[in-house]
């Protein structure tokens, strides 16, 4: 294949990559977009592989066969898992992104020659430059994608883990890393290429364990970037322009994303980094210990107030994902438009664990695009509402965030749901949210605390009305 044809579906492929991004900005665009991407992707495999076809029939099976499998290992994770851990499987897929970084930058340093780049003891300068940084960021984001997918999937607990000093050692291992790089660049010494995988393998782990509670759906977008940067470093060893392209789309749009949702947090990206706020608490609301009253109420009791409203807007959050309550909260806002009520769906940028979680559980139970409003565009509405009815979400609704300086989520913008004529709240328990904060909406004169699962709730309110 010629160079200017390589470079013409190069191109190719990166305009259907960059379409891809702008259909996946709109729920109603988001299908368009994967099938974009999907052919960008198609495109690019394909042209790369007959740019450097294999000239024996074992690297042909060798490459047919990785396909193949790995194909079918993501075909039958896509169709078994459940929505509820999108989060935990997009940072596992972020964390091989990584790994591949590490593996393609190792394979240039043993055999420098199949990539263009030099002889052993003799690679190009600059080729040493880029294969330290693709470890780097690769094995960072390989370690930092292992542990986020420990805490989303409970299999390490939420909280951060403080460790003594932590900021003074992560400079220092920094440090040790750049200087290591300066004196692999000089001497190509591979035990310096291994000790710098390790510290950057270590360091991995201690940026993100520090972070926990409502900081996560940010560390999801962040390593998002990462594993962008990690596969443009991968394309410049490998000399690949369309993966260099792809690299950077993903990365920039990953940073991009990271700065909005620190922007929907009132938080910036550097005091993420430095450690996040909260964790999972499983004690009761009120961390001092105090019994406040609270106002219960019943499926019977909300069903009758919802279908005699003339405006409900529904919060959805993470609670409504773990209980899958999506579709039986579908149902109840059909019946509820049967009898004449006005419903519409308010959805924070944080709300869940990873960026736009809501929005899709909300498409997968068919929810109409027009019904789904972002913060800053149904805020004013909560005013002129009936009922505000919240279902697992907490820390997104919480007012001390406007009225309590001293609270850690202080300054964060949040669905003003109290302003409505009442507010229901679905959760499991009175136990703060995943930031590790008590909501003082809890027990306030207007709101009705509906405790129990979110889907049998649901479920519960349709066969009441």
């Amino acid at each position: 294949m010629s160079a200017d044809v390589t470079a013409l579906l190069y191109l190719v492929s990166a305009v259907l990559f960059v379409l891809a991004l702008r259909g996946l900005s709109s729920p109603v665009t988001s299908r368009q977009g994967n099938f974009f991407g999907m052919a960008g992707m198609t495109i690019a495999v394909l042209t790369t592989l007959a740019l450097a076809a294999p000239s024996s029939a074992t690297a042909w099976i060798l490459i047919i066969a990785g396909i193949g499998i790995g194909g079918a290992i993501g075909a039958t994770i896509a169709r078994r898992i459940p929505m509820t851990a999108m989060p935990q499987l997009v940072a596992g897929f972020h964390s091989l992104v990584g790994l591949a970084a590490v593996m393609v930058a190792a394979a240039a340093l043993y055999a420098p020659a199949a990539f263009g780049i030099g002889a052993p003891g003799a690679i190009h300068g600059a080729s040493l430059v880029e294969m330290s940084i693709g470890v780097v960021i690769g094995a960072i984001t390989f370690t930092g994608s292992i542990i986020a997918f420990l805490k989303l999937d409970g299999r390490m607990s939420g909280k951060p883990i403080m460790l003594p000093a932590r900021h003074l050692i992560n400079i220092a291992i920094a440090a040790l890393i750049v200087i290591l790089v300066i004196a692999f660049v000089t001497s190509e010494s591979h035990g310096l290429f291994w000790t710098i995988t390790l510290l950057s393998l270590l360091i991995g782990v201690l940026i993100i364990i520090p972070i926990g509670g409502a900081d996560m759906p940010v560390v999801i977008s962040m390593l998002n970037s990462y594993s962008g940067w990690a596969a443009a470093g991968i394309g410049f060893t490998l000399g690949n322009t369309a993966l260099i392209i792809t690299g950077a789309l993903v990365g920039a749009s990953g940073a991009i994303l990271s700065y909005i949702m620190c922007k929907g947090m009132n938080r910036s990206f550097i005091s993420v980094i430095l450690g996040g706020f909260g964790g999972e608490t499983a004690g009761p609301a009120g961390g001092d210990g105090e019994q406040k009253p609270v106002k219960l109420g019943s499926a019977e009791d909300a069903a009758f107030l919802m279908k005699n409203s003339g405006k409900v807007i529904i919060v959805p959050g993470y609670g409504m994902a773990v209980a899958q309550a999506q579709h039986a909260l579908r149902e109840m806002a059909d019946v509820l438009k049967e009898n004449g009520v006005e419903v519409k769906y308010a959805i924070h940028p944080v709300a869940g664990r990873m960026p736009g979680h809501m929005n899709v559980l909300l498409a997968e139970a068919n929810v109409p695009y027009d019904e789904v409003f972002e913060l800053e565009d149904i805020n004013s509405e909560f005013a002129q509402s009936d009922v505000a009815f919240v279902i697992g979400a907490n820390d997104v609704t919480n007012p001390a965030a406007e009225d309590d300086p001293s609270s850690p989520i202080y300054g964060m913008p949040v669905l003003q749901v109290w302003k409505a004529g009442t507010v229901m709240f679905v959760k499991r328990s009175l136990a703060s949210g995943y930031a590790g904060i008590d909501n003082p909406l809890f027990y306030n004169d207007n709101t009705m605390m509906l405790l129990g699962d979110a889907k049998k709730m649901a479920e519960e309110i349709v066969k009441g009305m």
